[in-house]
């Protein structure tokens, strides 16, 4: 019975730290939003804290080799900056920023953090059934997510 217990303690605990993380992600996804182009660029420059790759992560489910691939560094590494409390580079600060973004122009659309993360992590035929968020990789494919957003928004398919 205390097995049990310990179990669902932990449960409980791994959920609400889920929750957490995904829940920084969406806060620094207004901040985003709500901060200038040369202030964005700044924090760019600087470097976005290691631990909101880990909260994007969480908020889009993403398989270790897709996070490899969209932030441009090893695993090792990213966890290793995250650990150490380190900023990230300026590449990797952008991609996080333009997903960020991104997801708050999306907001206008789906209305709600969970369709938005829906959207945001379903394949799309219009992305070469890709996900928006893997698309958001380069700054073009971020265009065409940014273009599927303007469709729905105006009442297009996408």
């Amino acid at each position: 019975m205390n097995n049990q217990r310990a179990a669902q303690r932990l449960l409980r605990v791994s959920v609400a730290s889920r929750d957490r993380l995904i829940d920084a992600f969406w806060v620094f996804s207004v901040q985003i939003r709500k901060q200038t182009e040369s202030e964005r660029l700044q924090q760019i420059k600087t470097g976005i804290p290691a631990e909101l790759f880990v909260a994007m992560s969480t908020a889009f489910d993403l398989a270790d080799e897709h996070l490899e691939l969209l932030f441009n560094a090893s695993l090792v590494t990213l966890k290793r900056r995250q650990h150490q409390h380190k900023l990230l580079d300026s590449v990797t600060s952008e991609r996080l920023d333009r997903i960020a973004f991104i997801c708050q122009q999306a907001m206008v659309v789906f209305e709600s953090c969970e369709a938005v993360t829906r959207w945001m992590s379903t394949p799309n035929a219009a992305l070469g059934n890709g996900t928006p968020v893997l698309s958001c990789l380069t700054e073009i494919g971020a265009q065409h997510v940014r273009r599927l957003l303007y469709a729905l928004e105006c009442g297009g398919a996408a």
